[in-house]
């Protein structure tokens, strides 16, 4: 039985999700509620299951996996029927470099417990939150921008005609963008491929509002 657990709004629960369906894989969800003065990722419980204490948190049978990098990767190589990475090592790479402009420069940076710290004890006020994430944010897009103008293989998606890893990692990345009202006019290509995946089923299900634990409106 496979399990995740995540939160609603956490972008790296997001990527697993989006994984999870584009390899057809079903599994069950598990709701850890991060909103501060909630914080059931600190619980007794949850932290004997993840001693992180962070979301996601996968279970695959006698597999338990935190950070979502690694279980992108356990999920490529366990289930390599539909492929989220090119065959080409060469391509590999450049989807990998994809990535980690989000996964290493960008994403932890805007992370809840980075801007609980700023707020917490460094003082810092809401403006300037949004300040920093707004600059950390248009860094990694830029970078991620520049990087696509140099791919050897275009097309509707980051590397081709068909979803995969580094798509899936921009995607959380551009819902937060929007969320935060991070100007992405000067990020076209980046537009294009979102666009592309909203309009493919597995972008579509693992959206933020369609999980079980989102607010209901």
């Amino acid at each position: 039985m496979r399990k995740l657990y995540g939160y609603y709004r956490s972008s790296a629960a997001y990527r697993v999700r989006i994984a999870l369906a584009l390899k057809g894989l079903e599994y069950e969800q598990v709701a850890v509620n991060l909103v501060p003065g909630v914080s059931e990722q600190l619980s007794a419980n949850y932290l004997a299951l993840n001693p992180q204490g962070r979301v996601p948190y996968f279970i695959d049978e006698d597999v338990s996996l935190s950070q979502s990098p690694a279980i992108l990767e356990y999920l490529e190589e366990a289930y390599p029927d539909k492929p989220l990475l090119p065959n080409d090592i060469k391509a590999r790479g450049f989807v990998r470099q994809l990535i980690n402009i989000i996964a290493c420069d960008t994403h932890p940076l805007m992370n809840l417990a980075v801007t609980q710290a700023l707020k917490q004890e460094y003082g810092v006020k809401q403006e300037g939150i949004i300040a920093w994430y707004h600059h950390w944010m248009a860094e990694g897009l830029k970078a991620f921008e520049a990087a696509l103008v140099h791919r050897t293989v275009a097309g509707q998606f980051c590397y081709g005609d068909k979803p995969g890893m580094a798509d899936l990692y921009l995607v959380p990345q551009l819902y937060n963008a929007r969320r935060f009202n991070v100007a992405l006019d000067a990020y076209p290509i980046i537009t294009q491929i979102d666009a592309a995946c909203a309009k493919v089923d597995a972008f579509k299900v693992a959206l933020p509002e369609a999980q079980p634990d989102a607010p209901k409106h």
